[in-house]
């Protein structure tokens, strides 16, 4: 018995085969009775795995006539998808990209490894005009996604740097349900994020490492990451030993572990004033037990020098409010590791193939990239995603 499924009907390029076989019993192996009649109780089953690979060329040769009345030559009409002498297919692009994007693999790999499959060497311009052909395909797509997300109660940002052309950009993230989005720019901090436009458009929540320049923004509210909050703390006890770091370690901790057992992912109002009254206690223990900070030497410039665990503090003086947020509102994470891990494999491209050669091609890696972890949240295949985004067809 042989049944064969098509994962996406839309793409028989992506197929695969599926076959029974029956390993009958016709007789005893102790006695040698025969046992064709008797009906089998239950099947015990073993399953290989393979692949099988398979060039497919379509050849449309285009019928060419001369018409008896008017003596014109006519040609055959060919496929819209056949523009050219010489053309790749959906399927094939989608596995180049994937390769490239998802992968990380070199254009030189890349162009082996096509190779081996089949027998023809495709130039590193036609592959990277995949790219961006991909990249223009899926312009709507992420303007679709940034209304989106503008509509998200609470969201995760990050940014981290991406090498371009041997110069240092940037990349912001912004990460909300099942949407990932990732732009590249020149400049880091509020010169950015202006320019991407989402931030100063947003009411929801930010949840951040407490940078100060997603600070400025006052048209949202803002919920501090605990647990860089934590490892700063822990630097400070195993540094100084302070006791208020200690308690406000395990304040953090615990009320967060008992935020996730809740249902709603929150304290009731009267837990959330205990809680506040907690950390109050503990900033002012703490305040006392700090050193002091000498006044400024007269005519000297700038700040007093302070200590890691003192802005620490002064920092959870003045957010508390950012750092309790996730205790208060359930669509607040306790953390913001959605947007760390959603740049993570940014950096890890770069350390396996090195950095971009032009801005535009970094930009295209940033679109397609966020496209492919959002169709990954939805538990799309990437190459189903990749062909879906090449038809014109998005989810």
């Amino acid at each position: 018995m042989t049944r064969i499924f098509a994962i996406a009907s839309s793409f028989p390029q992506i197929r695969f085969k599926e076959t029974i076989r029956i390993a009958k019993v016709t007789h005893c192996d102790i006695c040698g009775q025969d046992l064709k009649d008797i009906p089998c109780q239950h099947h015990e089953r073993r399953t290989k795995i393979d692949i099988l690979f398979e060039k497919v060329v379509e050849h449309v040769d285009a019928e060419i006539k001369c018409c008896n009345n008017c003596d014109s030559t006519v040609k055959g009409i060919f496929p819209e998808d056949m523009p050219g002498p010489l053309q790749y297919g959906d399927g094939l692009k989608a596995y180049i990209i994937n390769l490239l994007v998802c992968q990380m693999i070199s254009l030189n790999r890349v162009q082996k490894l096509v190779k081996s499959i089949i027998g023809a060497v495709l130039s590193e311009a036609t592959l990277l005009k995949f790219i961006l052909r991909l990249h223009l395909a899926l312009e709507r797509w992420e303007s679709s996604a940034i209304e989106q997300i503008l509509l998200s109660p609470a969201m995760n940002v990050d940014e981290t740097s991406l090498r371009v052309d041997k110069e240092r950009y940037w990349i912001d993230v912004y990460s909300a349900g099942d949407i990932t989005l990732k732009f590249l720019h020149a400049r880091r901090g509020t010169e950015a994020i202006d320019e991407i436009t989402i931030i100063p458009r947003y009411s929801g929540v930010i949840i951040h490492d407490c940078w100060s320049s997603y600070l400025t923004y006052n048209n949202c509210e803002h919920g501090l990451c605990g647990s860089h909050l934590v490892r700063e703390l822990t630097r400070a006890i195993e540094s100084n030993g302070y006791s208020w770091a200690i308690n406000m370690k395990n304040l953090l901790l615990e009320t967060c572990k008992k935020v996730s057992k809740r249902k709603r992912k929150r304290l009731s109002k009267m837990e959330y004033t205990n809680l506040q009254k907690r950390y109050r206690n503990i900033m002012t223990r703490g305040e006392n037990e700090l050193p002091i900070i000498p006044p400024k030497p007269s005519g000297k410039r700038g700040k007093m020098a302070k200590s890691d665990a003192h802005n620490l503090w002064e920092r959870l003086q003045e957010y508390e409010s950012s750092v309790l947020l996730f205790a208060k509102k359930s669509e607040v994470s306790f953390t913001n590791n959605r947007a760390e891990q959603d740049l993570r494999m940014s950096k890890v491209k770069q350390k396996v193939s090195g950095c971009f050669r032009t801005e535009l091609y970094a930009k295209a890696y940033c679109r397609i990239s966020s496209y492919l972890q959002t169709m990954a949240s939805k538990g799309y295949n990437p190459l189903i995603a990749i062909q879906k985004a090449l038809a014109g067809e998005f989810v």
